[in-house]
């Protein structure tokens, strides 16, 4: 199966062709953050707020990256364990997020908004955050600059690889 390249945001007849196992790889802007950000960002859906980005077609990458080095953008940029955002991602999916970006399965209340809303979860290599944080060549800080590295970021990537670890109909590697 070839390299599928894609560019957020995400088209829902995109989304749903990508089946599980289909490696990916992104270019343009997607968004960072992780619980503490998913948390602000669904008190303030609740409150009737609109968010600083457009949910719609989006991709979330559960990362707190590093600093960088000199002449670096970020240092590393590895992902988190997703089930630390399991309690919010349907919110944020019924919203029209079309993407995240994690390590480790999803709980079934995710997968099923999920397959409802059309979305897709893909898979960063754990351990990697080194090689990742190179793929990031642009960052700026959107809200909650309090959370430090946890802000949620707006990020630009190029060649970020990925793979389709959940796809919009359910399948998974996780059930293989």
């Amino acid at each position: 199966m070839p390299t599928q390249l894609l560019q957020p945001p995400l088209k829902a007849d995109v989304v749903r062709s990508l089946a599980a196992g289909t490696e990916v790889r992104i270019t343009g802007v997607i968004y960072a953050a992780r619980d503490a950000a998913h948390a602000r960002m669904v008190k303030a859906l609740e409150a009737g707020e609109a968010l600083p980005f457009d949910l719609r077609g989006a991709i979330i990458y559960y990362v707190g990256p590093t600093p960088g080095g000199p002449g670096q953008v970020v240092g590393a940029a590895g992902p988190t364990t997703s089930g630390r955002m399991d309690a919010y991602a349907p919110a944020l999916i019924e919203r029209g997020l079309a993407g995240m970006i994690g390590k480790g399965d999803r709980d079934a209340a995710v997968v099923e908004a999920m397959k409802k809303y059309g979305a897709v979860y893909f898979a960063a290599t754990g351990g990697a955050g080194a090689l990742l944080g190179k793929c990031i060549t642009s960052q700026r800080i959107l809200a909650y600059e309090d959370l430090g590295t946890e802000a949620l970021r707006e990020l630009t990537v190029e060649d970020f690889p990925a793979v389709v670890a959940i796809d919009a109909g359910g399948g998974s590697l996780y059930r293989r």
